[in-house]
């Protein structure tokens, strides 16, 4: 991932999810903080070492203390699941399902921000 790749995928955060992106941070050059609408945050993260390693984090435990996150960190632990090492956080650390996101960040990006969105809906809908 080059700043390059990075300053993309913030383009991509702020104009195409304009409705639910406030503010996109760069702290690195590999990696991105998103705020939503909600105060909430996404991070993103791509190994400068291990290459296709990634992580897209949607921080919202000081909402409604549920946490988000796709991954591909080989934890020993989540072995079961049919996309290993390629899993998804579904809430909370502990409930982890099969991981559909592309490996190709663009459209893995697009994929989390649009699940977000989705996401802000539904409980904006039910008044969270």
């Amino acid at each position: 991932m080059s700043q390059a790749d990075v300053n993309r995928l913030r383009e991509i955060a702020e104009i195409e999810f304009a409705d639910i992106v406030v503010e996109v941070l760069v702290p690195d050059i590999n990696e991105l903080r998103i705020i939503l609408t909600d105060g909430s945050l996404v991070d993103v993260w791509f190994s400068l070492k291990l290459v296709s390693r990634y992580s897209f984090h949607w921080e919202r435990r000081a909402i409604d203390g549920r946490i988000y996150r796709y991954d591909n960190a080989p934890h020993r632990r989540w072995q079961f699941v049919a996309t290993f090492p390629h899993h998804f956080h579904n809430g909370s650390e502990g409930e982890v399902v099969a991981s559909h996101l592309s490996h190709v960040p663009v459209e893995a990006l697009r994929q989390f921000l649009t699940f977000a969105r989705d996401r802000l809906s539904t409980l904006s809908g039910s008044h969270q």
